[in-house]
């Protein structure tokens, strides 16, 4: 089996206190250190909303970790979805303004 098709793809909402409270950089500095690619963004309603691609662990990793969040947040729902998209997440994880 190829490493491409070991990689997971999935969309993340955050919904709770997470936004003014640093929660975006934590996440792609979470991200950088586990090798998951993609990008995390604010949303309208005063969510957060993340796209990943990584390893099965990673990501793993990564939910437990935005679970938690920075010291300032408060995580209420931490929501997943397969990612449909067809862009592909490569390169650095990134911030969307």
């Amino acid at each position: 089996m190829s490493a491409t098709r070991d990689l997971v793809e999935i969309r993340i909402t955050v919904r709770g206190a997470v936004q003014g409270v640093g929660y975006r950089w934590f996440a792609r500095e979470t991200a950088i250190r586990l090798g998951v690619t993609g990008w995390v963004r604010n949303l309208p309603d005063g969510s957060v909303e993340l796209e990943a691609r990584g390893p099965q662990a990673a990501i793993d990793a990564l939910l437990a970790t935005l679970h938690e969040g920075p010291p300032k947040a408060s995580v209420r729902e931490v929501r997943t979805v397969p990612r449909l998209s067809s862009d592909e997440l490569h390169g650095r994880f990134t911030i969307l303004r």
